[in-house]
């Protein structure tokens, strides 16, 4: 039976201030009416790190007393967020995948034109209750033989994936279709996009998946690495053999290129007309790229090479549009493989 635990999100608006001296005198030269709100939505992988960037910049906002700005956020996942940031309702879409061929076509007729901007490395941690003591490590073809589609109301007990573990029930948690963590899962182990069983508990919040996860000894689920790592008291991470051995995610095995195929790069994405349009988007989203570095750690992220973020300001100053990953899904990438990606979109 599939069981979806989602509990009803509401829309966080958070009252930020305008703090760059270069915003002020962006902001000089229009009307206060232009300077309008900036709207979040997207992936819930990333949310953890807008939300602290938003901490941040009210922070700073109100140690300098200056004039505020209002931005909402909210998060339906990689996928349910491109729908509307494609069809031109919010300014930025956060994205644990590139876009796809699918999202850049709806962007084209709806004339969204965006800038694409990596911000974090990710490693999609698999976790088991802190009671499991057997299943330290797994294969990739084991976490195949969890969640491929054939293994619906066939795959039920840990036994099942090993003879040495015990006769349990395997009660299998993740996050719901619309998320771009369930994309890149999917087509990492599975080895097709989308292609998995659905007789496990979904929900588009990993908080919820966290909490299932601690209390439910016979469980296994997958989210990000920033989830684990608030968590890291009540849940194990599994390491993963991907014919070399077993390996434990972490900012060392993801810079070092040991942990895969579950690396990934983390990205924003910027509405350019809008972003032309209210000065304060721009510079939003610069101080979120000049943050970057440091929140991201702070969010339980990899940050990537200064030399990245100045890059992204660039792209973004520039107006830089489109994708470089051509809609294609990226799994295996690594950090090198991004630092060489094109330069120029």
């Amino acid at each position: 039976m599939i069981t979806n635990i989602d509990k009803i999100f509401k829309v966080k608006t958070w009252t930020m201030a305008l703090v760059s001296l270069s915003l002020l005198s962006a902001c000089s030269s229009v009307p206060e009416s232009a300077i309008k709100p900036i709207k979040i939505d997207g992936s819930s992988t990333v949310f953890p790190i807008t939300e602290i960037v938003l901490e941040s910049y009210k922070q700073d906002a109100m140690n300098q007393s200056i004039k505020e700005l209002k931005i909402e956020g909210e998060f339906s996942g990689t996928g349910g967020g491109f729908k509307r940031f494609c069809a031109g309702e919010t300014d930025i879409n956060a994205a644990s995948r590139p876009i796809s061929t699918e999202e850049m076509a709806t962007c084209r007729s709806n004339e969204i034109r965006y800038i694409e901007l990596p911000i974090a490395f990710d490693a999609i941690t698999v976790v088991v209750n802190p009671n499991n003591n057997w299943a330290k490590t797994l294969t990739v073809e084991q976490l195949k033989t969890i969640w491929e589609p054939t293994a619906e109301n066939k795959i039920t007990q840990w036994n099942q994936l090993d003879n040495t573990y015990p006769d349990r029930p395997l009660t299998v948690y993740g996050p719901d279709k619309l998320s771009g963590t369930y994309d890149y899962f999917t087509k990492a182990i599975v080895g097709e996009t989308g292609a998995s069983r659905q007789d496990y508990v979904k929900s588009k919040d990993d908080e919820v998946l966290v909490k299932g996860v601690a209390q439910d000894p016979n469980a296994i689920g997958y989210f990000g690495f920033g989830y684990y790592q608030q968590h890291q008291d009540k849940l194990k991470a599994v390491a993963i053999d991907n014919g070399r051995g077993g390996v434990i995610p972490s900012l060392e095995t993801v810079e070092n290129e040991e942990y895969t195929p579950l690396s990934r790069p983390l990205f924003i994405y910027v509405n350019a007309k809008r972003a032309q349009e209210n000065p304060a988007l721009e510079v939003f989203v610069e101080y979120y790229l000049d943050k970057a570095p440091e929140l991201v750690v702070d969010a339980g992220y990899i940050p990537l090479p200064a030399d990245a973020y100045h890059l992204a300001k660039i792209h973004l100053q520039r107006f830089d549009v489109g994708s470089v990953f051509e809609g294609t899904p990226q799994v295996g990438l690594t950090i090198s493989d991004l630092m060489r990606r094109p330069a120029k979109f």
